[in-house]
């Protein structure tokens, strides 16, 4: 059992390079099922949540071949059309990817019930629309989800929510489809426009990525191609909230400074210093923060990816800070935690009043999704003490070697691995 052994109180200093997009490549890589050539996709972070969809390729045929540490070469020409099952399917919410992909190259799919962080519901009515839509029988059996068509034939799909997971998979299913597909009420992030230039860049036509209309015009096959993942905007702002929990003077370089404007424009607010360059922002923490509102909306709002990192710096603001989260039901699960590190937070709903203290405590603390750990690696770098986080396994899903790139900023983290108290108590009544 891993945990992060962090002591705090001491400030950061000198650069750190960003990695590539957990959001980005989760969908990109799936994607190449979709190509009749082979694909080397660039900037690939080394996260579990790629070894997982790279091994799941792998198990149906694919030849995965490492280049280096960030680019892989990915030949899908001999993939078979396998179900994906729990097994799989539980340890990551992308799976849901292999649904559109699978269905626009094979036309069917079986895929189990995605997994993922624990942020409340996430349903994929949105999902299952779009392929209905694209002419694709839908069904679900035994936590299995199962797709079926003769021919997809592009369509008109208006979305009922902005759904990132749907726009992603109506894109993928619609590729190959006759004729045109236009999806209205599209989601506009980042690894959305992404996902649409590594297609175009294999001979896709998809214009409209970045705006809340998509159109797909489908082609009869897409080539291979060799393409670079954008930087990951959520791991950029996590240093970024480290850098002013910790009051430090960061450089956080390989960004895409439009990307992280909302996290900018919020920091400028609670009075944190932000400076940007082409591809990099230098983040300059204060001694006196201000409380402010935040509330969680889609791309180009305020992320929910960064509510828990953002609450972190908060607690330590004068006076109170209001935290909306208006995308997931269950993303305040980390408050607990920071309250036992003497954080002063109440939630009502859906809603997170945070009244400033001066400085937080050290406290054994547990992840309980990927963002609420980078929340806690946050308010242990800027606690008194030496604090221990637990359940880090959520945290390795979307961060490359987070312990590493914060020691080389000084920070006092290390990774340790203890027995796990349950697998003990367990061999000890087998004894």
């Amino acid at each position: 059992m891993e945990k992060y052994v962090i002591t705090g109180g001491g400030k950061l200093s000198g650069e750190v390079v960003v990695s590539g997009a957990k959001n980005a490549v989760v969908a990109i890589l799936p994607a190449t099922i979709l190509s009749d050539e082979p694909c080397i996709i660039e900037n690939i972070p080394n996260i579990s949540d790629v070894t997982i969809a790279l091994q799941i390729m792998s198990e149906m045929g694919a030849k995965i071949r490492m280049l280096n540490k960030t680019a892989v070469e990915i030949d899908t020409r001999p993939l078979q059309n396998m179900p994906i099952p729990y097994e799989k399917a539980k340890l990551m919410r992308a799976t849901t990817y292999f649904l559109g992909t699978l269905l626009g190259r094979f036309h069917s799919a079986h895929v189990s019930m995605p997994g993922g962080c624990n942020l409340g519901d996430r349903p994929i009515d949105q999902h299952l629309k779009c392929f209905s839509a694209l002419g694709a029988e839908c069904e679900l059996d035994g936590g299995m989800i199962n797709l079926r068509a003769d021919k997809l034939i592009g369509n008109q799909i208006f979305f009922d929510k902005n759904s990132v997971g749907a726009t992603i998979n109506g894109i993928m299913a619609a590729v190959k489809a006759e004729g045109l597909t236009i999806i209205e009420n599209a989601a506009k992030e980042p690894h959305v426009v992404d996902l649409a230039n590594c297609l175009n860049s294999m001979g896709a036509d998809i214009i409209g990525a970045g705006t809340d209309v998509i159109k797909i015009r489908g082609v009869r096959e897409l080539h291979g191609t060799t393409y670079s993942v954008i930087p990951d905007q959520i791991e950029a702002g996590t240093f970024m909230a480290a850098a002013a929990a910790t009051r430090s003077n960061i450089l956080i370089k390989n960004v895409i400074p439009k990307h992280l404007e909302p996290i900018t424009n919020k920091l400028l607010k609670i009075g944190v210093q932000v400076e940007q360059y082409d591809d990099a922002v230098r983040v300059i923490g204060g001694d006196n923060y201000v409380g402010t509102t935040i509330k969680t909306q889609p791309h180009p709002g305020f992320p929910t990816d960064m509510q828990p990192q953002m609450s972190a710096v908060l607690t330590c603001a004068k006076g109170a800070s209001m935290v909306t989260e208006s995308i997931f039901d269950n993303r305040f699960r980390y408050v607990d935690e920071l309250r036992r590190m003497g954080a002063n937070i109440s939630v009502e709903g859906r809603v997170a009043v945070i009244e400033g203290v001066e400085r937080l405590k050290c406290a054994p603390v547990k992840a309980t999704d990927l963002r609420a750990g980078a929340a806690l690696i946050i308010a242990a770098l800027s606690a008194e003490g030496t604090s221990e986080i637990y359940d880090i396994f959520h945290v390795e899903r979307g961060y490359e070697n987070m312990e590493v790139k914060l020691r080389s900023l000084g920070a006092d983290i290390v990774k340790v691995d203890e027995p796990d108290p349950a697998n003990e108590t367990s061999q000890k009544k087998a004894i």
